[in-house]
């Protein structure tokens, strides 16, 4: 039973973090967020096209983002 109740708060955690990413996501669908923050065209993302392929990784994109996350948790538990 002890072992139960020090799960609570990792579900509440996990609840709410699906609850962010639901909103984020509807967000990123229904509006052009991206365009007016110009992520995803950052100097340093890679981005190679071929007559029959394309590849893009956003690297400079997700360490941006990375350290957006990481100073937002910060703050939080802070």
């Amino acid at each position: 039973m002890r072992a139960l109740l020090s799960m609570i708060p990792l579900g509440r955690f996990l609840i709410i973090l699906g609850i962010i990413c639901l909103i984020l996501g509807l967000l990123l669908s229904y509006t052009n967020i991206f365009s007016y923050l110009k992520l995803g065209r950052l100097p340093g993302d890679i981005w190679i096209k071929r007559e029959n392929f394309q590849f893009y990784f956003p690297i400079t994109t997700s360490i941006l983002l990375s350290l957006v996350i990481t100073l937002i948790v910060y703050l939080i538990r802070k």
